[in-house]
């Protein structure tokens, strides 16, 4: 079956495999198979969140390194030896470099996205995330730190950038009826990437070290190329609808918010409104005041809590002697990964949520309730409960995860859905700003209190949760400024109508299902669910048990 006046090779004859024409949606076609798609590429690139399991392994790569130079290395020289141990902290470079890079290309290439469509986007994806950690094998085989940097760092951040944003357009146009969940469900995979592959890359450390090699480099190598086969899946599983397709039996309903617009602004418009700048401002602010919490997280357990962490709660951090510091370390880790499963929980639960509350009332329960949780957190580590304590940090964890799983539907809201993804990527580099002010404002306040004396305990954390509040206060304001568009911004259906002309929109006729989007959970939508939710639950798992077991 065709559309009509159309015809199978009209659609699909004389294009490429990866254009845009090539994945319109048939009838037949079950919507339910796109999130999972988009889930196989963010799982894969949610592994940059868990490469920190491959530096102290890296910083021991040469067991027999003693040259007498290797004491005064700096930065620069550290990019090139080739006899020299590399530090942690030259090597968490790449850490920064793939949020730069991902928020960077997110924002240079998010048109190209949109004119090009997700499957391209996937592909080129898939080529860059996976080809850079290919570089970075080479690096480690050679011993080069520069070829790491510009393989995992540079070339994967791209494909980082490109990979996050590719479904965000794609699940909003198939999921008009539930967007949040929609761009939940994928963005539940980029937090949930790392609990995968970070017990993955320990298991195949352990199987390829050897008493000559760490095993990092063929790690690296058979990652790579699983990660390549399942973005690739995804990226040709990507399918989009055609031009006025909605689910079957739903119509827009009548507008209950001045929130949500049906129009559609242009990408070259979008960032000269004050709406996209007061948006940025609540994704930067709530961002980094959770980036912030994630970076201090284990310090500050241990520094809070101390002695009773172990059952000896009379001791002060600074009484504990190196074995009780390494068992409450221990114990801080457990934490840091019940943290983890708060911010994937909080991206799928949150922006599910905002479907019905809508988005700008979520991010109002992000400030509100996180200025709560922030001011009591001093008074729960002076009362010594630890339960209450983690607990509450979990939340705020869940709506760091929640703001950005939400943010793409508020994005659809106000400026429509035509630019949605690459509006998106132009606001990714407000997680760029924030990965740099929350750490950096953090960090510097603890260091400013231990200056003045304050010894480590709950007063060394008490001024800097009332400044991550301060944040989420500012936050709070910038999203209660934010308004509908003025019509003087939005396309004319006639501007619109041109832009859709490639996803056949003149040969469609008027709005409907066309036999699309039907299905539900069937046969295929079940085993595309199954490919990517197998290996999920498996982290869940792991995660869980190594919590527990650190925790208990």
């Amino acid at each position: 079956m065709a559309f009509a006046g159309t015809t199978n090779e009209d659609l699909t004859g004389n294009v490429g495999l990866l254009d845009k024409e090539r994945i319109v949606a048939r009838p037949g076609f079950n919507r339910w198979l796109v999130p999972p798609a988009a889930l196989a590429i963010h799982l894969c690139i949610g592994m940059a969140y868990g490469f920190s399991v491959f530096w102290l392994p890296l910083s021991k790569a040469l067991p027999g390194a003693t040259d007498p130079s290797c004491s005064s290395l700096n930065l620069l020289s550290a990019l090139v030896t080739t006899t020299c141990n590399w530090r942690v902290a030259d090597l968490g470079w790449i850490y920064t470099l793939f949020f730069v890079l991902l928020g960077c290309s997110a924002a240079i290439w998010g048109g190209w996205l949109e004119r090009v469509g997700p499957r391209k986007a996937g592909f080129v994806s898939a080529c860059c995330w996976c080809g850079g950690i290919l570089v970075a094998a080479l690096g480690v085989l050679t011993h080069q730190l520069w070829l790491m940097w510009i393989g995992a760092g540079v070339i994967g951040g791209v494909g980082l950038g490109l990979g996050y944003i590719s479904p965000v357009s794609t699940l909003i146009k198939w999921f008009p009826d539930r967007r949040g969940m929609a761009t939940g469900m994928a963005i539940m995979g980029f937090g949930g990437g790392a609990m995968i592959g970070a017990p993955l890359a320990n298991l195949l450390m352990n199987y390829f070290k050897t008493d000559t090699s760490i095993g990092v480099w063929q790690t690296f190598i058979v990652m790579a190329v699983i990660y390549f086969g399942f973005m690739m899946g995804g990226a040709f599983g990507y399918r989009i609808p055609p031009a006025g397709w909605r689910p079957e039996g739903w119509t827009p309903p009548a507008s209950k918010s001045t929130m949500i617009t049906h129009k559609h602004v242009h990408l070259r418009n979008a960032h000269k409104t004050p709406q996209f700048w007061l948006i940025w401002a609540v994704l930067c602010l709530n961002v980094s005041a959770g980036i912030g919490v994630i970076g201090m997280a284990s310090p500050m357990l241990q520094e809070i809590f101390a002695g009773s962490l172990i059952g000896l709660p009379d001791l002060s951090f600074s009484q504990l002697d190196a074995a009780q510091k390494a068992q409450i370390a221990t114990i801080a880790a457990g934490f840091a990964g019940l943290l983890s499963l708060f911010n994937i929980g909080g991206r799928f639960f949150w922006a599910s949520l905002s479907d019905r509350i809508g988005r700008k009332n979520t991010y109002y329960t992000f400030f509100v309730l996180g200025i709560v949780l922030y001011a009591l957190a001093p008074t729960l580590a002076d009362m010594g409960s630890k339960a209450l304590f983690v607990l509450a940090f979990g939340v705020i964890l869940s709506m760091y995860g929640g703001g950005f799983a939400t943010i793409p539907a508020y994005l659809a809201d106000i400026f429509g859905t035509q630019f949605v993804g690459a509006i998106h990527g132009r606001l990714l580099t407000a997680w760029a700003t924030a990965g740099i002010v929350g750490p950096v404002v953090v960090n510097y306040i603890r260091e400013a209190q231990i200056a003045a004396g304050v010894a480590p305990g709950p007063a060394l954390y008490t001024g800097t949760m009332y400044i991550l509040a301060g944040m989420l206060a500012l936050g709070l304001v910038a999203n209660a400024l934010v308004r509908p568009l003025s019509d003087k911004w939005f396309m004319s259906d006639e501007e619109v109508a041109s832009l859709q002309a490639k996803s056949v929109a003149a040969s469609i006729g008027p709005s409907g299902s066309f036999g699309i989007g039907k299905g539900g959970l069937d046969g295929k939508a079940a085993l595309a669910w199954a490919v990517v939710g197998i290996p999920l639950l498996w982290g869940v798992w792991v995660t869980l048990k190594s919590t527990f077991a650190l925790l208990g």
